[in-house]
C-alpha cells in the first residue's frame, strides 16, 4: 500500500499557499506543516488560461493566480465551506 497523495486536513497546523503560472496554466497548493515537519499538500487546483490571457506578461499572470486563489477562498467561505 502506497502512502495517500493528500494529506488529511488538521486546522491545528500550520499551512502556506504556493502558486505558478506559465504560458498555458496556472496553479496552486495548499500545503500543511505535518507533524514530521515536512510540508505536504492537503488541496490543489489548476486552469488552463484562455487565449486572451496567454498574451499576459508573466508577472501578471502570476498575481492572476493568486487573485484567483483569493477569490475561490473568500467564495467558500461566505459558502461555510473550509477554504482551499
Amino acid at each position: 500500500m502506497t502512502r495517500p497523495v493528500l494529506a488529511f486536513l488538521d486546522l491545528d497546523k500550520e499551512f502556506r499557499v504556493e502558486t505558478d503560472a506559465s504560458n498555458y496554466a496556472t496553479g496552486e497548493v495548499l500545503s500543511m506543516k505535518c507533524s514530521d515537519e515536512l510540508w505536504r499538500p492537503v488541496a490543489f487546483i489548476s486552469k488552463s488560461l484562455s487565449n486572451t490571457k496567454r498574451n499576459y506578461e508573466i508577472h501578471d499572470k502570476e498575481m492572476l493566480v493568486v487573485y484567483e486563489g483569493a477569490e475561490i477562498e473568500l467564495k467558500t467561505s461566505k459558502m461555510g465551506i473550509i477554504p482551499i
